[in-house]
């Protein structure tokens, strides 16, 4: 069945329908999600927000642009509100003595590519928001410029200009230290 034939069905309060749709895409938009918000327990909660906002928004699909478009869009807010609400609650708890637990013994051989990774993460997250979000849109969800440029109200060549000093600032960040 190819997404308009499921869209039809979930519209009729079709579960399973909806499950083997976002099924789809689902490792695409956790990717969305997981890229803004840095750590697995915001965008496990981005992600979640994701599916309940796309079953209850599904009549609002219009079929202008593809699912999996309107999904990563919906992704990539839903991880956004998440880091809104992050930054709240820190900033109202400003002062307060953290502690912070270590679950696990980190080995002294850590993988090569669990080291980058944590370092791509690291560096995407001290990109401004609107250079993070066209960036990991881009990269992750393979979105085009033009749809970048509607899901951040902006022009195609804004999103081009954020994309490359994104990428610049990347570049920048991830080299190794002189």
């Amino acid at each position: 069945m190819d997404d308009a034939e499921l869209i039809l069905l979930c519209r009729h309060g079709d579960q399973h329908a909806f499950a083997e749709l976002v099924g789809r895409y689902r490792n695409n938009a956790w990717g969305v999600c997981l890229q803004i918000t840095g750590n697995h327990t915001d965008a496990e909660d981005a992600l979640q927000e994701t599916l309940v906002a796309a079953w209850r928004n599904l009549d609002k699909f219009r079929g202008e642009s593809r699912f999996n478009t309107w999904l990563h869009r919906i992704a990539a807010n839903a991880a956004l509100a998440v880091l809104r609400r992050r930054k709240e609650t820190s900033s109202l708890g400003a002062g307060d003595d953290e502690i912070e637990l270590q679950l696990e013994d980190p080995s002294p051989r850590v993988d090569d590519r669990v080291a980058t990774v944590d370092a791509v993460r690291r560096a995407l997250a001290e990109l401004p928001e609107d250079f993070r979000v066209a960036i990991v849109l881009r990269e992750f969800a393979s979105l085009t410029y033009a749809d970048i440029a509607e899901h951040q109200g902006v022009s195609v060549q804004t999103v081009k200009t954020r994309i490359h000093r994104a990428r610049t600032q990347l570049v920048k960040l991830l080299a190794p230290a002189s």
